[in-house]
């Protein structure tokens, strides 16, 4: 993916460096920790955490002098890339609202080390890169880049492009109303019947990062040969089934929340080829979740 040299994003609040100020239940934590190792959504549990962060336990204070990332260190090439894909992200979901007559508002992408205070509770970099919709945030450690790469097999800049266009897509579903949407039905619906209504979201989210990335690309000419396979690879790489059996040896399909490896390459690459946001209603039929169209 050709990066360099282009325009970055305003709003990546780089907190790298800065400790997290007061205590975050610790249950609710190491329960998020637990969910997020058997490959569901930490976010079911950060969610139920967001009083915590209330009356000023959610703020940060710096650290002791010079611990936070400057320029010049190993990590700004890091961070100079999360800036440009998200001005990326920008550039597209900016245009797509406005041709319907709606206004996009940018998400803040926080980079962080280690844990992080949020509107929907306290996280820890183990959860991996998630958004809030109480905040319109997106949180990522960079760290999680390497374990992409290392751990789960998924190399090269636009794996990790499409991380970060993933959780934005949440922030697209927020503004839409689907969030909203979704968040009500937890209160209505078993546990099955929510969870496969998240592997919707979760699918959605994909797709919207695949038209994100065909627009991105007619619009500035920017991936390079194998990239569309590191996305695909990536969303492989974190579908349910492939976490589950690397977590804890065994595939529990009625306990999926983001969707299996295959679901989440389909709905990347529908997104990708057809570049339209309006081909991504995943909430209709259970087979066309699937991928069988």
């Amino acid at each position: 993916m050709q990066w360099r040299g282009r325009r970055q994003s305003d709003n990546v609040d780089d907190r790298r460096g800065l400790k997290t100020a007061g205590t975050v239940g610790g249950g609710g934590l190491i329960l998020a920790l637990i969910y997020a190792l058997l490959g569901g959504d930490p976010r079911v549990i950060l969610d139920g955490m967001q009083t915590e962060t209330e009356g000023g336990s959610g703020r940060q204070e710096s650290s002791e002098p010079g611990s936070a990332q400057t320029a010049g260190s190993g990590s700004d090439e890091q961070r100079e890339f999360v800036a440009v894909v998200l001005a990326d992200t920008e550039d597209v979901w900016r245009e797509t609202f406005s041709a319907t007559g709606r206004q996009y508002k940018d998400p803040k992408l926080v980079l962080f080390n280690g844990r992080v205070n949020t509107a929907c509770g306290g996280a820890s970099s183990a959860v991996g890169p998630f958004y809030c919709p109480a905040d319109q945030e997106v949180y990522l450690d960079l760290d999680f880049f390497a374990t992409l790469s290392r751990d789960l097999g998924a190399k090269g800049d636009f794996a990790r492009a499409y991380v970060i266009a993933h959780e934005v897509g949440h922030h697209v579903q927020n503004l839409l109303g689907i969030s909203r949407y979704a968040a009500e039905q937890r209160q209505k619906l078993s546990e099955a019947a929510y969870n496969r209504l998240s592997v919707k979201v979760e699918l959605q989210a994909d797709c919207l990062a695949g038209v994100w990335a065909q627009r991105t690309h007619q619009k500035k000419n920017v991936l390079e040969a194998g990239d569309q396979e590191e996305a695909i690879a990536a969303a492989a790489a974190v579908g349910d089934d492939a976490l589950q059996s690397r977590g804890q040896g065994e595939v529990v399909p009625d306990s999926f929340t983001h969707g299996s490896s295959e679901q989440r390459m389909k709905w990347f690459s529908r997104g990708f080829a057809r570049g339209d946001m309006d081909e991504c209603d995943t909430f209709q039929s259970d087979s066309e979740v699937a991928g069988r169209e």
